[in-house]
């Protein structure tokens, strides 16, 4: 089961592709809403959650994503709810998944420590402790994994499918879209 944590002002690229690309490959996939179950991107594009990070049980979770956007990252920092979530799911030997801005989640609650990663072009001052690289547009080290930014959103969520599915079901996915993987 894997959760991804949107808060207002979220990117939608970097989280419906993800979902989309994990819900093909079968995963029971959930958006989880800060504060609510509706929430407006970045653009203003309303997505309706399936539940709320209040209601959600991070531990029982196989993975807990972060989507980038400023101001919803912003957001999600403020939000003590989805700040425990993300720590609870890593401490719990969950995968922690962010993209873009995202990382920054990851960073503020230590997750990054020593750890290689990727994260959107200019924000890597506030990657505290992660090994910063833009070589790639996924890195997955442990029990984490990040994507740089938007560009990457497609092969970010193929990159979780592979970890939570295999390989295999990862290439099928991308068969059935027409993509190539990077």
């Amino acid at each position: 089961m894997v959760y991804i944590l949107l808060a207002e002002g979220f990117e939608e690229t970097e989280a419906v592709a993800p979902y989309d690309m994990l819900k093909r490959a079968g995963v029971e996939t959930y958006f989880a809403g800060v504060g609510g179950d509706l929430i407006k991107s970045s653009h203003g594009v309303m997505i309706k959650c399936e539940t709320t990070v209040e209601a959600i049980d991070p531990e029982n979770a196989d993975m807990i994503v972060c989507p980038g956007g400023l101001v919803g990252v912003d957001n999600l920092l403020k939000s003590e709810e989805a700040m425990n979530a993300v720590k609870k799911a890593y401490e719990a030997g969950k995968i922690a998944a962010a993209i873009c801005a995202g990382p920054t989640v990851l960073a503020d609650l230590g997750i990054l420590q020593g750890k290689n990663a990727v994260c959107y072009p200019g924000m890597e001052s506030r990657m505290t402790g992660g090994v910063m690289s833009q070589e790639f547009s996924t890195v997955r080290d442990g029990n984490v994994i990040t994507g740089r930014g938007p560009g990457a959103a497609i092969d970010f969520g193929l990159r979780l499918v592979e970890e939570l599915c295999g390989k295999e079901k990862a290439d099928e996915v991308c068969a059935a879209i027409h993509y190539e993987r990077r």
